[in-house]
């Protein structure tokens, strides 16, 4: 890559009025907005500017009061424990025990009196000791007494749903002790109930329809078939989560096929934590249950989401996943994680996927300008008037606002799913290789994960930040803007230049004609180092930019 000097600035008097009106969604709050300037060699290691400390985003054990799969991360300001199933389901059974302990209950009947009062122990106790009256009769206890989860009958009755008589002690009933059905009309009334889902086999009462006993767990355990009763048990399990359990510190991760939950740590606070991140890499907000989303709001992701839905056509016109190169017109897939594209022989234009500008002077990729703008002026300074002016012309159209903000954030997206992908490929198999062929331990080559971990996070940041963008006015909030882009400018190089060397150049480093010495001379002497600073100063500019969102020198937006 081209050793080339990069300077970013920061505008440091950026200012405006209040946001206006602009179709239909507009931003509030006004703030100033300050920054530095910043100059790097692209090959200098050596990292100058204010360097933030590196998160540590190892994962540790946590200690025993759970299960022994517990781990912990630091993911930004929230310290968060992932738990499996199986640590979920010791923490639910350790407060069912309790309960059931407290009122000397069996457990079945602890469990329904803790989903009553949401998996709250300090509740269930309160409310019994006060009027437990009241609380038999909401969950169909008898109103005195230890209840029994069943009974069988003690001499030869009628079964009260298929009327076929059966001798004693081969029917059962509900807490109730009164009303008695036989094991296949049993197994058919829970199958029935499971399948209608959580919220009425969790709540199952006797079949009689004039008595509300409750159907507990052990009830479940021995009439309901063997699929029956894992789904049951499911849904009790989802159910600890769901309906509040450990004060509503603990949510299923939403991945697709992932199992695992996360809590928070007792030192943060659920009002204050943003962005969590399960074990299977999957970062949601804490709040309002989207995708990662730092550092924009909320109401800035519904928004842009919703705008998304109803503009489907539009959106499906930008997914189109070729386009033509520049030079030649030959139609081009994009097929990497990074946006340096490179046409075929005997062509070999390189371009950026995004702006489709020369990759050694691509400009294009924060300002929205388009091929009017001319491009031999000689005189650097009328060029860049000219483009503003073409910028702000084009902006104001909310359409074509809209489009430019659409692309560059479904781009970060598509790259984002790549660098995951990338990332288990290298941590299973490529690192491995990586090292055999270069007769060093594995360790040596961590630096490679903590490159993608910072192209993840880089990558979900500009996603985000490009759909805060669309909603700033270019005229209304010029100063602002400015800031924006500017900011958004320095963290887009520095990411591209990170992602270039970790996935483009480390293949052509590390590719399988290599000889070990040549490897570990590019590697220790070269490569290794170069990653490692391109990691840090990316770091650097992506914090910048969240930075002026979380000081307000961005204005927050209002939907």
């Amino acid at each position: 890559m081209p050793n080339k000097r990069h300077r970013a600035a920061a505008d440091a008097n950026a200012a405006g009025d209040d946001y206006g009106p602009n179709d239909d969604e507009e931003p509030v709050d006004s703030a100033s907005g300050s920054g530095e300037e910043y100059y790097f060699e692209d090959d200098d290691d050596d990292d100058r500017g204010s360097i933030p400390e590196e998160t540590d985003d190892a994962v540790t054990n946590a200690s025993d009061d759970g299960g022994g799969d517990e781990k912990k991360r630091r993911q930004g300001p929230a310290v968060v424990v992932v738990l499996t199933e199986a640590d979920v389901r010791h923490r639910q059974e350790e407060v069912i025990a309790r309960v059931a302990e407290l009122l000397s209950f069996p457990p079945g009947f602890a469990a329904a009196l803790l989903r009553h009062f949401s998996w709250d122990a300090g509740r269930v106790e309160e409310r019994w000791f006060s009027d437990d009256r009241r609380v038999r009769a909401a969950l169909g206890l008898p109103p005195d007494g230890v209840p029994s989860p069943m009974a069988l009958s003690a001499a030869e009755s009628t079964c009260g749903v298929c009327f076929a008589g059966f001798p004693g002690g081969k029917m059962r009933s509900a807490s109730c002790g009164a009303h008695f059905y036989c094991a296949d009309c049993w197994r058919g009334y829970i199958a029935a109930a499971v399948g209608d889902g959580a919220a009425r086999c969790l709540s199952l009462r006797c079949p009689e329809p004039s008595c509300a006993a409750a159907v507990v767990r052990e009830l479940v355990g021995v009439a309901a078939d063997a699929g029956d009763r894992a789904r049951y048990a499911r849904f009790e399990l989802r159910s600890f989560v769901d309906d509040g359990g450990a004060g509503r510190r603990i949510k299923w991760c939403p991945a697709p096929g992932c199992n695992r939950a996360v809590e928070l740590s007792s030192g943060d606070s659920t009002d204050d934590a943003t962005d969590v991140f399960c074990a299977c890499r999957h970062g949601f907000c804490w709040r309002c249950g989207e995708e990662a989303h730092r550092p924009v709001s909320c109401e800035t992701v519904r928004a842009w989401l919703d705008k998304n839905n109803s503009y489907s056509e539009t959106a499906n016109w930008v997914l189109d996943n070729t386009k033509p190169c520049p030079k030649c017109l030959l139609p081009l897939e994009k097929d990497q994680g990074c946006m340096h594209m490179t046409c075929p022989p005997p062509c070999g234009h390189e371009f950026c996927w995004v702006c489709l500008d020369p990759w050694n002077d691509h400009q294009r990729c924060v300002g929205f300008a388009d091929d009017a703008i001319a491009d031999d002026d000689d005189d650097n300074g009328g060029r860049e008037k000219d483009y503003r002016e073409e910028l702000n012309r084009r902006l104001a159209n909310a359409s074509d606002r809209y489009l430019y903000h659409y692309e560059r954030w479904i781009a970060n997206f598509s790259s984002l799913e790549k660098v995951i992908k990338d990332m288990e490929e290298l941590e299973s198999t490529e690192i491995a290789k990586i090292a055999a062929m270069a007769e060093l331990p594995e360790r040596e080559f961590e630096f490679l994960t903590r490159a993608y971990e910072q192209i993840a996070d880089g990558r979900r940041v500009l996603k985000w930040a490009y759909a805060y963008g669309y909603y700033l006015d270019p005229a209304r909030d010029a100063a602002r803007r400015g800031l924006f882009e500017d900011l958004l400018d320095q963290a887009n190089a520095w990411l591209e230049k990170l992602h270039a060397a970790a996935e483009l150049e480390r293949r052509e480093t590390f590719c399988a004609a290599a000889e070990p010495d040549v490897v570990r001379e590019v590697l220790l002497g070269y490569y290794k180092g170069r990653v490692e600073n391109f990691t840090s100063v990316t770091r650097t500019f992506l914090g910048n930019l969240v930075k002026a969102f979380e000081t307000t020198d961005l204005p927050r937006l209002s939907h």
